[in-house]
């Protein structure tokens, strides 16, 4: 994954090809389809009036769980995260026909425009996922990046030419640093672009998506440990921030949780 790490770090994003199962791209969407039906577009220009959007996934499609701890992800977002990080967001995100462009945004900030500590430039709090379940292509959305516009200070804005289309085939994963700059593309195609996005926070940043009300412990205790801390049922050491009524969260999802030898005695168990 260095390859893929340095690239990150020099043009602000990457892409895996092939990194998803044809048989995971088929199970998933069919556990988020009966929330594309086209019952809920989106409600402004930002989410897209021509798209649908799918929130709260992992309580709607578990086999999404693929994605969100994915090893070759989870190894490039450990080199640029404090350990501890969060799943930050988890959402899925369809372009049909006649959409339009995205503004251009960072994913890292919200919330927290002109706040100091995060005026740019500055070091990624964030790293986002756009996993395709459709072919990316020139004209169904595909997302728009600026290459090395995760250096960018607060001044400056895309000229037009500086950005670049993550064209790639379904099954594929595009990783980028969250302070990077890019949008949703527009869709003149006749077909609709489903994408899933996770992404993933500094352990000390707010998520954007309340984990622990959208993933409450009766669904979260089905998930792999990685997942359940990924969420929020975990804390940081040193210390113990994310504790419940003093003591560890796993114990919301499992009573007989009495702690990892491995960790601190330190930590609230």
């Amino acid at each position: 994954m260095q390859e893929h790490i340095d690239r990150i770090r020099e043009q602000g994003f990457t892409i895996i090809e092939g990194a998803l199962p044809s048989a995971s791209v088929t199970r998933i969407r069919a556990e988020l389809d009966p929330w594309l039906q086209g019952r809920y577009p989106g409600r402004n220009d930002f989410e897209g009036f021509h798209s649908e959007r799918v929130y709260a996934v992992l309580a709607k499609a578990p086999s999404a769980a693929e994605l969100v701890e994915h090893p070759a992800v989870l190894e490039i977002v450990d080199a640029f995260l404090d350990r501890h990080y969060l799943l930050s967001a988890l959402l899925a995100i369809d372009i049909h026909p006649g959409e339009t462009p995205q503004s251009w945004h960072i994913d890292d900030a919200a919330g927290a425009f002109g706040h100091p500590a995060f005026t740019r430039p500055r070091a990624p709090y964030g790293i986002s996922t756009i996993w395709a379940f459709d072919d990316f292509t020139t004209t169904n959305g595909a997302t728009e990046l600026v290459p090395g516009s995760h250096r960018w200070d607060e001044t400056r804005r895309p000229a037009p030419g500086e950005s670049i289309q993550a064209l790639m085939p379904a099954g594929s994963v595009l990783v980028f640093a969250g302070n990077l700059v890019h949008r949703g593309g527009g869709n003149t195609s006749t077909g609709s672009r489903l994408a899933v996005t996770p992404q993933y926070c500094m352990p000390w940043l707010r998520q954007l998506e309340n984990m622990s009300l959208a993933v409450p412990p009766a669904i979260a205790q089905q998930y792999s440990t990685r997942v359940q801390e990924l969420l929020g049922y975990d804390v940081i050491e040193p210390g113990f921030m994310g504790y419940v009524d003093g003591r560890h969260p796993q114990l919301l999802i499992d009573p007989a949780y009495r702690g990892r030898k491995h960790r601190a005695a330190a930590r609230p168990d």
